[in-house]
């Protein structure tokens, strides 16, 4: 089935408002009263259109509905009747301004991408369309236990509390019961009463009022009031997968609701765990599921104590009240067990308990529930091992009993045997069994006389009293701590892997590579293919498929159908696939990998022939947290790169700016100033005055042409833009070409070439090596006075040619050595114009060499100077044929 994406009109809408038009039975007038408030709307100017309606036995809904635009509706054939259900993908690609939806609670037709209603109403409403829609309060689900104690059954339909409670108005239509029963049977729709009297229709009406209230309630205290709450109550619920542990979660769920508190749902896993039956497992998970839709927060321990568990558990998280069931109260007798409730009354006596009791029909599923759960459960592999071990310990006792060992020698010898027992088997039960019989067996073989069950020693019968005791005794220690050592194991597993998939994530340096050890570590874990998205502007890329099989095909994870539930998954930030409300008959189940709102990835687990369990979901989400996590860190620290480069890019333009802003002026000042004496006394000058003038206009010009070069040079190195053009030249030619282009003052310097070799080749790119020699020796004119001696030198060293400037100036102090090739730095020199320099230079031959794959450096000229020395590759004679 196909989704539809929002128009681009709708992308940037905020969220859409829901308005629900509620009454407590059917007929009250929700529908017409919801067209009636669309009336307005339009009238107003809002584009408002029916996604689905449902009117034609109310004649004066469906009159006042055909004044609206319809859209399209679904249908499909169930028990014989046709039913409508509305077509998302319609009224996402129509996106009006408001939508009318009716019956909120529905159950949707087959191949629709949501099982409930009300998850296309949320869709909707994320896409930015408001929602008009009708309800009938019996169907909210923590009101089905009131529901079913009035009616004697609740309601197949329902909706989460939270789709209520966060609704932006709630319209109650409210009518009395005996004119509504009236209206119904006036109208020859008795039937839609089905057979409710005055008095249901009154309590369900309270009922409905009630909940209203309550809601009013929950929003008329402001956020620092509800945040009160929050620090001051806590309430625990205790799940299992007893039939009424659903009015247990509903009852904790309201007292949440009502102190607007924290609302946490415990399970306490014991080891009779791995022996509960399919039936209890899938009501457990649906408990499970019960308890996160009423906005509880699951929580699992494990523990054959589960008093003590939930007392620590309560002590740990701030729980102040608790809620679990009983069935009636015990009878008192002189020696029983304490019950639950007196073990956390005694344990967290601080605490208030709630105990809800288990009556009527749940009671009596919750006493067979009880009765099931106690039925002894055994396997014919533990029978045999049992039976191996009592017979090892009779043979190795006749033994005994030749060599003359006392019958407490035999005794302890049975009694290791039922610890055996208790460590080779799964059940708890073979352990007592093993302990009757190992008494019956003793007696039979050892006791006087032999081979009879009689006892002639009077004192027999307290010898197998305390054998029993002791053999039971100990069966049930080496039960129990193997089910600990067991228990333990598996906390150690998931500790490991949590531990091994953080160092994993932590070696990770860009987003490809975490969420592949993210994919790679679920793999390992799970043995089930893996489907991993990355995510580029809130569209998931090409996945990426590891299989548990490499011989199978990842088609079926790559196809459309796939590709846009990751694309639902990320629009609606919720999971959705195998197992769960939405896109259900996909391959998988998918989640995201997110920190609040933010989704980083998507990934998908295979779970179509088999679903998640409640461990399983648990390490799931914790391996997706921590790659959450450090996908979050990951992009913290590309910002924080990002952040710096664009700090020093900035520095860099302030240096450039201000630099530009100083050195500038006197070139430019000296031009216009010598141009306009020209212009204005021209006749004034004498020859050789108009000429020094001429000559100062050309260097100060040279000398922005110069500095401009060296600008656009350096820009094109910080982009990255700079390409070498590789030639083999000779040396000798790049300085003569280097010398005919150096600054006119060199004519008050004496430049000597000094080259021993007649030949020199190098593999440069010759027009930037001119420019970094132009630069040194630019600089030395510019640092050393007039009749200094510059010379100029090279020669080969294996396949580098070595090129050296020295002048006999007064040198570069050791202070500024470190610096000198740094940009914008300018050791100053009371001798040379310092003004007339940017620290660009020297800066620019350092990144040319560089990349030319060479070095460059300054040493002293002695007794006193300075040697800049730099580095190219050499080059051969090409040979053409």
């Amino acid at each position: 089935m196909a989704t539809v994406t929002p128009p681009a009109h709708l992308t940037g809408r905020k969220q859409g408002k829901l308005t629900i038009f509620a009454s407590y039975f059917l007929g009250t007038g929700k529908s017409y009263a919801m067209l009636e408030m669309a009336v307005q709307a339009r009238q107003a100017g809002l584009d408002v259109v029916i996604g689905l309606l449902s009117c034609e036995q109310w004649p004066q809904t469906k009159l006042l509905a055909e004044t609206f635009e319809a859209l399209p509706r679904k249908t499909a054939v169930r028990d014989g009747q046709t039913d409508y259900g509305l077509d998302l993908d319609a009224c996402l690609k129509r996106a009006p301004e408001l939508i009318l939806v009716d019956d909120l609670s529905h159950i949707n037709v087959d191949d629709s991408r949501h099982m409930k209603r009300y998850q296309d109403i949320e869709e909707l409403l994320k896409a930015g369309v408001d929602v008009y829609t009708t309800l009938n309060v019996q169907h909210i689900e923590s009101i089905q236990d009131a529901i079913y104690s009035i009616l004697g059954s609740s309601a197949s339909e329902r909706i989460p509390d939270r789709v209520f409670d966060q609704a932006t108005q709630v319209e109650y239509i409210d009518i009395e019961p005996e004119r509504l029963q009236q209206r119904l049977l006036q109208q020859k729709k008795g039937e839609l009463l089905s057979g409710c009297t005055l008095s249901q229709l009154s309590a369900l009406r309270e009922i409905g009022l009630r909940r209203c209230a309550d809601r009013a309630a929950s929003y008329s205290q402001g956020p620092q009031s509800r945040m009160e709450y929050r620090t001051r109550e806590h309430i625990l619920a205790c799940l299992s997968s007893a039939p009424s542990n659903e009015k247990i979660i509903r009852t904790a769920a309201r007292m949440a609701s009502a102190f607007r508190c924290g609302f946490t749902a415990l399970f306490v896993e014991t080891k009779e765990f791995q022996w509960m039956s399919p039936t209890d497992k899938e009501r457990l998970q649906a408990n499970i599921h019960l308890a996160q839709q009423l906005g509880a927060s699951i929580e699992t321990v494990y523990g054959d104590d589960v008093a003590y568990q939930i007392a620590e558990f309560s002590r740990l998280s701030g729980v102040t009240k608790i809620v679990l069931g009983r069935s009636g109260i015990p009878h008192r007798m002189l020696i029983r067990k304490p019950s639950l409730t007196e073990r956390l009354i005694e344990l967290i006596p601080e605490l208030d308990i709630h105990i809800i009791p288990d009556n009527g029909s749940n009671g009596r599923l919750a006493a067979k529930h009880r009765e099931i759960m106690r039925l002894p459960t055994l396997s014919i592999l533990d029978l045999l091992k049992s039976a191996l071990l009592l017979i090892l310990a009779t043979l190795i006792g006749f033994l005994f009993y030749h060599f003359g060992f006392t019958e407490a020698n035999i005794i302890t010898l049975y009694i290791l045997g039922v610890m055996l027992v208790s460590i080779s088997t799964k059940s708890s039960v073979c352990s007592f069994i093993a302990s009757f019989v190992s008494v019956l067996t003793f007696n039979f073989f050892f006791t006087e006389p032999r081979f009879s069950l009689h006892a002639y020693d009077s004192g027999y019968p307290v010898t197998f009293l305390v054998m029993f005791l002791a053999s039971l005794l100990t069966g049930s220690l080496a039960s129990k701590l193997k089910s600990h050592a067991k228990r333990s194991a598996q906390v150690a597993w998931r500790t490991k892997l949590l531990l091994e998939t953080n160092q994993n994530l932590q070696k990770a340096r860009t987003q490809e590579e975490i969420i592949s050890v993210t994919a790679k570590q679920l793999l390992k874990i799970f043995q089930r293919d893996i489907v991993a998205y990355r995510i580029i502007e809130e569209k998931p890329v090409t996945p990426e498929i590891f299989l548990t099989d490499s011989a199978s095909s990842p088609d079926r994870y790559t196809s459309d159908k796939e590709r846009e539930v990751a694309q639902w998954v990320i629009t609606n930030n919720k999971r959705a696939g195998a197992g769960t409300e939405n896109l259900s008959d996909s391959c998988c189940t998918y989640l995201s990998i997110r920190t609040g709102k933010q989704i980083y990835g998507v990934v998908g687990i295979a779970a179509s022939d088999k679903p998640l369990d409640s461990f399983e979901t648990s390490i799931l989400l914790s391996v997706l947290g921590e790659s959450a996590l450090a996908l979050e860190n990951q992009k913290n620290l590309e910002e924080k790169e990002a952040a710096a480069v664009w700090a020093k890019n900035e520095q860099l333009r302030a240096n450039l700016l201000r630099s530009i802003s100083h050195d500038l002026r006197t070139p430019l000042t000296s031009i216009s100033g010598n141009a306009s004496n020209l212009l204005s006394n021209g006749d004034l000058f004498d020859a050789e005055t108009k000429k020094q003038m001429y000559t100062d206009i050309y260097d100060d010009a040279m000398w922005l042409i110069n500095l401009v070069e060296n600008l656009l040079s350096v820009s094109r190195l910080e982009e990255g833009r700079m390409n070498l053009h590789v030639s083999t030249e000779l040396i000798d030619e790049v300085v003569a070409e280097a010398l005919r282009h150096i600054n006119r003052k060199s004519a008050a310097y004496r430049l000597k070439i000094q080259n021993n070799e007649e030949y020199v080749l190098a593999q440069i790119d010759a027009k930037l090596i001119v420019q970094v020699i132009i630069n040194i020796v630019d600089n030395a004119i510019k640092y050393t006075p007039a009749g200094s001696e510059i010379s100029i030198g090279w020669k080969r060293e294996g396949n580098y040619i070595y090129i050296s400037i020295a002048d006999n100036g007064p040198g570069i102090s050791d202070q500024a050595k470190p610096h000198i090739f740094d940009m914008f730095y300018s050791a100053s020199n009371q001798i040379a114009d310092s003004r007339r320099s940017m620290g660009l230079g020297l800066a620019l031959c350092k990144s040319i060499v560089n990349a030319h794959g060479g070095e460059i450096m300054v040493t002293d000229h002695l007794p006193h100077g300075s040697i800049f020395t730099f580095s190219v590759p050499a080059g051969e004679v090409e040979l053409h044929e």
